[in-house]
């Protein structure tokens, strides 16, 4: 499988996350396309809240630390585990969010 983005064929793994991240708002798009997502703002805010932390850090945070810091520096005060899976419903913003952002598969438990 992959995905075709600014007319370049991305390859992804098994599980749909790109292998090589790609930053374009095109990417976003047709990723929130293949998983049936309609973006709003908040999408917006925790894709660039976990792009940025992908740039910085080389992975992406933990559920946890991904509501704590969308909180504190993110500009979503009102970000909780519930309102983050009802914006990515399939894995949460921590996963589905990433997937959706076109980062590759988060490292998972152990590797933050």
């Amino acid at each position: 499988m992959s995905h075709t983005i600014n007319g370049v064929e991305k390859e992804v793994d098994d599980y749909g996350y790109l292998l090589e991240p790609d930053y374009s708002e095109e990417a976003v798009q047709v990723i929130a396309a293949a998983e049936g997502l309609a973006l709003t703002e908040q999408h917006w805010t925790v894709i660039n809240f976990l792009r940025e932390k992908y740039k910085e850090d080389g992975h992406t945070p933990s559920l946890r630390n991904l509501i704590k810091g969308l909180q504190e520096d993110g500009g979503m005060p009102e970000a909780d585990s519930g309102l983050l899976f009802e914006l990515f419903p399939d894995g949460g913003a921590a996963k589905q969010g990433c997937k959706v952002g076109g980062l590759p598969q988060p490292l998972g438990k152990g590797g933050y």
